[in-house]
């Protein structure tokens, strides 16, 4: 028996109510968000929601999402085949657009053309079939963040291909344990398995020129040499710079060993930087940010495209009112308060030359490009297929970081997995 969606987000509800701007107004229309778990998101989730309601006379409720990329999306689906009526505005991966198009309204109607502002390449991600089923929130990169104090104590250079890296991560890990902290760790990321370890893996392979998972024909090329190198070299990170436990590790855990002082290097996504420098962070002031390392001295930077949208549930019953919190909460005042105190990047160029955005992230503008250049994954190409693309090749990668597998039988036994999945077309 399916668990019943409308208890679940009772349960997991946070209510926020305004007043009726005015005496004998129409009655205000409940409207249930879904906003992310991550850093500060929630928090600002209530803010910004809260300022809505005000506004209008409305009422929200906060519906608490799982950490995990990957479970939250299970739940959604789930809710979209019981055609629950219970979340008005989901937050939408990147990625999902193409996989859950039935289930989102159409946004136009209702968007007066301001997504002429958003990077027009996160806004042609959003449309389907001619259909604007979500707006852009924030966009993501990854990016490499580093202890600069010890990279200068240690007469070091921060890294730019993924050997500097590891050799000056040894260093100064070696370094640390000596002078007596012995859970010091030289580099930390995200390999458990699940949609961050895919993030991570595309990066590495496509930094030593493997291509993706799919090339944008939908062909599978993840089987080749080049790839099989990048995820020799990362399987060589686990047990010499890395811990054992970093196989469990998400965004929130990576970002825990970090700020508190126990790395020398991490991946992560710009989110860190602000919680990295804040009152609480034993790192404050310590802490630098590159694009991600080259794969070898003939490889490229490469960064997965990551990011939030907003959309709204067919099922929605009041579909007028959560559109208009989905254009408040993605406009240029709210992501502008999201990028000064939260470090999430804008999908609104023009506020990578506000001086306030860049006077709290500088590398906004020293990185722009690794901003506007990611790499996405084959979410296109894959289409409705996408997720279990993606989970054959987070679970193959791990294999080979665990020592489960080797690189070369891997990557063979995913391409043969992914020939079933694409059953001669995506």
């Amino acid at each position: 028996m399916k668990p019943n969606s409308r208890s679940l987000a009772a349960r997991t509800a946070l209510a926020f109510t305004a007043p009726l701007w005015l005496a004998g107004a129409a009655q205000a229309a409940t409207i249930t968000i879904s906003c992310g778990s991550v850093g500060q998101d929630f928090e600002f989730c209530k803010q910004t929601t809260a300022e809505w309601a005000k506004k209008t006379g409305n009422e929200v409720k906060l519906f608490t999402i799982p950490n995990s990329t990957t479970d939250i999306l299970a739940l959604f689906r789930q809710m979209f085949a019981a055609k629950s009526t219970d979340l008005d505005v989901i937050n939408v991966d990147v990625v999902w657009p193409g996989v859950i198009k039935d289930h989102l309204l159409d946004l136009k109607p209702y968007s007066k053309g301001v997504e002429k502002d958003h990077f027009p390449a996160i806004v042609a991600n959003n449309t389907v079939d001619g259909k604007l089923l979500a707006m852009p929130w924030f966009t993501d990169a990854g990016l490499l963040f580093y202890r600069k104090d010890l990279v200068e104590k240690y007469k070091q250079k921060p890294p730019t291909t993924w050997e500097e890296m590891a050799a000056t991560a040894k260093v100064i890990q070696d370094g640390e344990r000596a002078a007596g902290n012995k859970d010091f760790q030289g580099f930390v990321f995200q390999a458990k398995a699940y949609e961050g370890l895919t993030c991570d893996a595309v990066e590495w392979i496509h930094s030593y020129k493997g291509g993706n998972i799919v090339n944008d024909k939908g062909e599978i090329t993840v089987n080749n040499p080049n790839a099989v190198k990048a995820l020799k070299t990362a399987a060589s990170w686990i047990g010499t710079i890395a811990p054992q436990g970093v196989l469990n590790y998400a965004e929130e855990e990576a970002r825990g060993v970090f700020q508190n002082g126990n790395a020398a290097f991490m991946r992560n996504w710009p989110y860190a930087w602000s919680l990295g420098n804040g009152k609480d962070s034993k790192i404050a002031g310590k802490i630098g940010v590159s694009a991600l390392p080259k794969g070898g001295a003939d490889g490229q930077n490469a960064a997965t495209l990551g990011g939030w949208q907003l959309a709204v549930s067919k099922y929605s019953k009041n579909p007028a009112a959560a559109a208009d919190l989905v254009m408040y909460m993605t406009s240029a005042e709210v992501q502008k308060m999201r990028a000064i105190k939260g470090s999430y990047n804008p999908t609104i160029a023009a506020l990578y030359k506000d001086k306030e955005v860049l006077d709290a992230n500088p590398f906004f503008g020293s990185l722009y490009s690794v901003f506007t250049s990611a790499v996405p994954r084959p979410a296109t190409a894959t289409g409705a297929k996408y997720p279990e693309v993606s989970a054959a090749f987070w679970n193959a990668t791990h294999d080979v970081l665990s020592g489960q597998a080797t690189a070369e039988d891997s990557l063979k036994k995913l391409e043969g997995k992914l020939k079933q999945v694409q059953r001669g077309k995506w």
